[in-house]
């Protein structure tokens, strides 16, 4: 398969090699950039070491230590039931494939938006075929179509104690994942959807995170509504930040901070007009 893909080392997310676009949509996109290097298209990356590290007992993170995307931590929860992975790493290794298998069957690979597709097509082949779960809103972002492919909207349960949903905001099919979490606590996994701050006490809603384009008032506060329904103490962004207890106090007041601020309501704070 590794012959039929290749990647943009900018985003990291895999496209069928046999004819690649000149530009890479997902880069070009308001919402991404393109390198000031220009367009390149790569073999998928098969070198860089990739570290399986424990975030908190029945949760994992991959991290790439390479220099092609975005830089994700991509977050396997591994249950009795089986393990799902939320969002995928731009690279993969061997050491990496046999260490995710060692943690169980893998059920499931659901990327919170398309900058997370990374090489989903060559973790699914090496984990079992494992289905790739992709927002329906966000289909037509796809360069290559997973042979495990599985569309869905609304709410998905790939094991007992995770549900995923589509608050959308970042991308229309944006998703959360809620896991009950090892000590009954709730965990949201939440991508770029609700981004954690670097005080790991509030958290951000932007369209573009590089770009720093806001979400309106009434997006923000759609999203605080639709993760309201979930209980969970922590939540996960799509780095390595997380707040690590009250988080859904957390987001709901960030939620009506940003709403302020955009609604003008703060505007007296910023000097005279």
């Amino acid at each position: 398969m590794t012959a039929e893909l290749v990647q943009c080392p900018t985003c990291g997310v895999e496209r069928d090699a046999a004819a690649p676009p000149a530009v890479c949509p997902i880069c070009a996109d308001e919402r991404q950039y393109v390198s000031p290097d220009g367009q390149r298209w790569i073999a998928p990356d098969r070198e860089s070491p990739i570290t399986l590290r424990e975030l908190e007992p029945g949760l994992w993170g991959l991290e790439v230590a390479g220099g092609v995307g975005i830089g994700q931590l991509a977050k396997v929860i591994a249950t009795a039931d089986g393990c799902i992975m939320y969002d995928v790493p731009a690279a993969i290794t061997p050491e990496a494939v046999s260490a995710v298998r060692a943690l169980g069957p893998m059920r499931a690979i659901i990327p919170s938006h398309p900058h997370m597709f990374g090489l989903q097509s060559l973790w699914s082949a090496a984990l079992g075929d494992a289905p790739v779960c992709v927002s329906e809103a966000d289909l037509e972002w796809l360069g290559r179509r997973p042979t495990a492919l599985t569309p869905w909207s609304g709410i998905l349960n790939p094991i007992p104690g995770v549900t995923a949903s589509q608050p959308g905001g970042h991308f229309p099919g944006s998703s959360v994942v809620h896991w009950e979490g090892g000590d009954g606590a709730g965990v949201l996994l939440a991508g770029d959807t609700i981004m954690v701050n670097p005080d790991r006490a509030t958290v951000s809603f932007l369209r573009s995170y590089p770009n720093r384009l806001p979400l309106s008032a009434a997006v923000v506060e759609r999203i605080a509504a639709h993760v309201a329904r979930y209980d969970f103490d922590r939540i996960y962004s799509n780095f390595s930040l997380r707040i690590e207890r009250d988080a859904a106090a957390a987001v709901q007041r960030s939620a009506q901070r940003h709403a302020s601020w955009v609604r003008g309501e703060f505007d007296h704070l910023t000097g005279p007009g």
